[in-house]
Order: structure tokens, then C-alpha cells, then sequence
């Protein structure tokens, strides 16, 4: 793996919750265009590691890092990083779906004029292709002055997705993103995903390893609060390097 082909990096990322430690000397790369997926039982660590990577943590008043994260060559942590610009290169689509209460439209215009833009013409262009980029805009065209809490519960993830993307964002972080959906939306998601990585670097927490090994290149394996394998997801399924890794994998534990 070259240089040039990483997108983002952890190096020695630790990270506490006031006295507990609940990440331990995590170091892991992600290449541009892959998708990642991060497995493990519940409370292993792998949505709070999601959060240090757009700093979502730093809410958390009594929590603190220490280590680097690294998005394109610069420390997501220096002070004088700018943690709006950041969390628009990086974008959240999270577990439950969470559309504002205003129209559509409004949704994904939202984030482009929190960030300053004024164009209609530029904003209403963004919102077409984001909602397409989403596979949403054929559902949606003729209703984007409707309230979105109106969609269905796949239909607001995938406006969730089409949010985050408006924003023209280098790394879509995904946490549980189908856990709230039925077969059929999670099924829509999962394409959805396969398209997107064409465009953009994807880092997706999932409890599902079928998930894990449909939409992944890569998949990383945490247990309390350690990474303890990752490889290219196809590997660390069928030929896991850790006994650990096994036993989680056949449903010996977790």
C-alpha cells in the first residue's frame, strides 16, 4: 500500500471515557475508495473508535484522546484544526435514522447553508444529485416541499446518506446504518454502499458479519477496546489469523 493510496489513519489512538480506557493503541489504515467494515460484540469499542474519526467524541466532556488520527497527511487533532470543516469532510450517517423536521428539500439543503452557501441555483443542483447519489430521487422528486418525517424508515436513511453526501464529503463514516431497517431498505442501503464507493472512502460499523462480508473490502475485528485483526475482508472470514478472531467469527462467543 502506497502513501498516496491512504485516506485516513489512526496511530496509536487511545481513548478514555473520564477513568476507562476504551480504546487501547488502535492502528489502522483506510485506503481511498474501500470500503471498511469494523465487527466485534456490542461495547468492544468500534462506534466510540467511529466517533474519534470526525471527532463526534469531543461532546463528551469528560473524554480525551491521545494519538493521531491522520486525513490526508494532516492531524485531525491539532488545535488549529477547523472541527466544522472536518466534520464536513467527514460525514455521519448514524444508527436510527434522524431527519430534521423541515421539508425534503430542506434536508439537504441544510448543511451546504451551514457551511455558507447562498447559490439556489448551485443548492437546488446538490440536493438532484445528492438524492440520486442516494437512490432517492426517483421516490422523492415530486414531494421535496413534504415534511421528510413523512418518508419511511429506509426512505430517511437514505436521506440521512443523501445529507451527508450534499456536503461533497472525502469519508462517509456509517454507524449500524440498517440495524433500524427491514430486509428489503437494509438491501437498498447495502447497494447503495457498492455505488458510493466509487466516490468515496466508507468506514461502517455493523453488528451483522453477513453485512460485514457483503459491502466490505477490509474488515477490522475489536475486542474490548483493542483491534485484534484486520485484513481484506474475504481473509479474515474464511482464513482468520487469531484463534479470537475464529471463535467471534462461528459464533463461539460475542
Amino acid at each position: 500500500m502506497t502513501t498516496n493510496d491512504l485516506k485516513m489513519t489512526s496511530e496509536g489512538l487511545n481513548f478514555y471515557y473520564g477513568e476507562f480506557q476504551a480504546l487501547h493503541d488502535v492502528n489502522l489504515n483506510f485506503k481511498q475508495k474501500q470500503v471498511t467494515s469494523l465487527i466485534g460484540p456490542s461495547g468492544c469499542g468500534k462506534s466510540t473508535y467511529l466517533r474519534c474519526l470526525n471527532r463526534m467524541n469531543d461532546l463528551i466532556p469528560i473524554s480525551r484522546v491521545e494519538g493521531k488520527i491522520m486525513l490526508d497527511g494532516e492531524d485531525i487533532y491539532d488545535p488549529s484544526l477547523d472541527v466544522v470543516l472536518l466534520r464536513r469532510r467527514v460525514g455521519m450517517v448514524f444508527q436510527k435514522p434522524n431527519p430534521f423536521p423541515k421539508t425534503i428539500f430542506e434536508n439537504i439543503a441544510y448543511g451546504m447553508r451551514v457551511n455558507g452557501i447562498r447559490d439556489k441555483a448551485y443548492i437546488g443542483q446538490r440536493v438532484e444529485e445528492s438524492l440520486r447519489q442516494s437512490a432517492l430521487w426517483d421516490e422523492v422528486k415530486d414531494r421535496l416541499d413534504e415534511s421528510a418525517l413523512g418518508l419511511s424508515g429506509g426512505q430517511q436513511q437514505r436521506l440521512c446518506i443523501a445529507r451527508a453526501l450534499a456536503v461533497e464529503p472525502d469519508v462517509v463514516l456509517m454507524d449500524e446504518p440498517c440495524s433500524a431497517l427491514d430486509p428489503i431498505a437494509t438491501q437498498k442501503i447495502e447497494d447503495l454502499i457498492h455505488e458510493l464507493k466509487k466516490e468515496y472512502t466508507i468506514i461502517i460499523v455493523t453488528h451483522s458479519m453477513q453485512q460485514a462480508a457483503r459491502v466490505s473490502d477490509i474488515t477490522a475485528f475489536f475486542y474490548i477496546g483493542k483491534l485484534i485483526e484486520v485484513n481484506d475482508t474475504d481473509t479474515l472470514f474464511t482464513r482468520p489469523k487469531l484463534k479470537q478472531t475464529e471463535d467471534y467469527i462461528t459464533g463461539r462467543f460475542g
